[in-house]
């Protein structure tokens, strides 16, 4: 499905993070209308989206027709987003769901939908795949330090599943080692949302580049 130019009817999943292409997202899914859409997703092979809530929205931009919106003021959230794909789930006790997701394409939805059981939907349209370009030369110390960073994370004792870099890793890919570095650093949801909507992959790795700088973590 990432392969379309868009996808009709596309289920939202608000939350209060960025998620990037190539990211790991594991989630606890309890609320009725996410039971629903996520069992139906899982069977289907199908994707949803994870889309950005937007604190700071000083107008209700989130749908078309806000005068009539149901949902609570959380449910405010960036147009951009990123398509998942369920890799696991699991059903520890009547509902709960456990999952793991995997980032896929980025997505924009103009005007989402929300149906009357509280699920956000919308046309997505798909934005460019990032373009896989090597890491130039001065920049090769960036993925260095993410390259220390998944050493140190394993030689403590993570478990796969509790990993934030999951495999296959792509060290010499400026848009995945960009994306994983925008997964780790501490930075607002504004400031991570930029970075995920910008289409050069090249200007995302620069600009982690001054993060880690301005952060003080050794390259």
């Amino acid at each position: 499905m990432t392969e379309a130019l868009s996808i009709d009817a596309l289920p939202l999943f608000p939350l209060e993070l960025v998620l990037f292409p190539g990211g790991y997202l594991p989630l606890r899914i309890f609320e009725v209308r996410y039971l629903d859409m996520v069992n139906r997703c899982f069977k289907a092979g199908a994707p949803f989206g994870i889309v950005t809530i937007n604190r700071n929205a000083s107008v209700l931009k989130a749908s078309a027709n806000t005068a009539g919106m149901r949902g609570p003021a959380k449910d405010i959230f960036y147009p951009e987003g990123t398509l998942v794909r369920i890799t696991q789930l699991s059903q520890p006790q009547p509902g709960l769901m456990m999952i793991s997701c995997t980032g896929l394409q980025r997505f924009a939805v103009p005007q989402p939908e929300l149906l009357k059981h509280g699920l956000w939907v919308g046309m997505a349209k798909l934005l460019p795949a990032d373009q896989s370009l090597p890491i130039p030369d001065d920049l090769l110390p960036v993925a260095g330090a993410l390259a220390r960073v998944i050493d140190t994370l394993k030689a403590q004792g993570m478990t796969p599943e509790q990993m934030p870099v999951q495999p296959p890793y792509a060290l010499h890919d400026c848009a995945w080692v960009a994306n994983r570095w925008c997964d780790l650093l501490p930075m607002s949801l504004a400031q991570k949302h930029r970075l995920m909507t910008l289409d050069n992959p090249l200007v995302r790795l620069e600009l982690v580049s001054d993060l880690l700088e301005q952060n003080g973590i050794p390259t």
